[in-house]
């Protein structure tokens, strides 16, 4: 399937709110009554956003192949709108829990907590499944039943649902120590997770920007993974995204690093600076592509005093350099060294 056709199934209609009940008010009987299989799956969605967003996540839920499923919406009660949009909604699959706004860690513990399903799966309210998202995954699951966790690959889209870029990791089996170094899953909107899974290492901790990874990381210690090689999520980018406070990130991102390594064996604690290592050239990156040179190189120090190797390769390396031109001669002067900077530092961050 080519991409613009993957982007059709998500152009945003005219009037989101009132296709979406009509379609939810005209499904099948057969479908409205299917009751929960072993293989049926619970869809946790936070809602603290604007009805027109959610109501296409709703949908992008309806649209999936594989049908035993009920979806949980978490909503602040102060979203009026959300609570009396959900409440007009006769779906049997559809429940409604509304709470105070105690942030996304919350809302999703609240909704595992009273999901019947035999698999979890999250959906921020801002983000989209296509239609086979779930059957595919369900598959992997059934070929093999060890299974705790199963990815899918993402595009990253803009608001206008415009495609950015694409995640392309794949991995497989034991993934403990590569998720104790980084995140592999790109998107919280994109795992489907054994519901057994959080009775055994518990549910979402409060790290800001971190808990996915932190949960993530928890079960990958007991289970192995899988991904489904194909991007079935799309991940909707803010416009406000580049503007959180790296300083506030990293710090989050510290305190998960420690958590976890508490119940690392003694023998592998030497693997906590490449934990460190990843976290502030992951950090450094990103400040560099927000044109804060200054922290980029602040950032990439820390990295090569962390861990020095995952500095040290030519893509990074002309990251470094081209903030210090930056830096140093201003983007405007930097650009008359075009033909220089064409042959010495060649777009790494891409």
């Amino acid at each position: 399937m080519k991409d613009d056709n993957r982007r059709e199934c998500f152009v945003r209609s005219p009037h989101p709110i009132a296709d979406l009940e009509k379609r939810l008010h005209h499904q099948p009987a057969a479908q409205q009554s299917q009751k929960m299989s072993t293989h049926s799956v619970s869809v946790v969605i936070p809602a603290y956003n604007t009805v027109a967003f959610l109501s296409q996540a709703v949908e992008s839920v309806l649209d999936q192949t594989f049908t035993d499923f009920e979806i949980i919406i978490v909503a602040d009660l102060r979203s009026d709108d959300i609570v009396q949009w959900v409440k007009q909604i006769a779906a049997p699959q559809i429940r409604l829990i509304s709470q105070e706004n105690q942030g996304r860690s919350v809302a999703f513990n609240h909704g595992i907590k009273l999901s019947q399903g035999e698999y979890v799966a999250f959906l921020d309210a801002d983000d989209l499944w296509e239609s086979t998202k779930l059957e595919k995954q369900l598959a992997l699951f059934a070929r093999d039943p060890k299974l705790g966790l199963v990815d899918t690959w993402m595009f990253l889209v803009d608001e206008q649902e415009t495609v950015l870029s694409q995640s392309t990791t794949s991995f497989a089996g034991d993934v403990w120590l590569e998720m104790l170094k980084a995140n592999l899953i790109a998107c919280g909107s994109s795992p489907l997770v054994r519901r057994q899974c959080f009775d055994k290492v518990g549910w979402f901790e409060d790290i800001q920007g971190f808990e996915d990874w932190h949960l993530w990381t928890r079960i990958a210690a007991h289970y192995p993974f899988d991904v489904v090689e194909e991007p079935l999520v799309h991940h909707r980018q803010q416009s406000d995204s580049t503007a959180r406070s790296l300083d506030l990130m990293i710090s989050n991102r510290t305190q998960a690093i420690e958590d976890l390594y508490q119940s690392v064996p003694s023998d592998l604690l030497w693997k906590k600076r490449q934990s460190y290592g990843c976290a502030y050239l992951d950090t450094a990156l990103l400040a560099y592509r927000s044109e804060r040179y200054r922290q980029a190189i602040s950032f990439f120090w820390r990295a090569f005093q962390s861990y020095p190797r995952f500095c040290l390769t030519k893509a990074h390396l002309k990251v470094l350099v081209k903030s210090l031109l930056y830096l140093w001669l201003g983007t405007q002067r930097s650009a008359q060294f075009k033909n220089v900077a064409q042959i010495l530092l060649d777009s790494p961050e891409e």
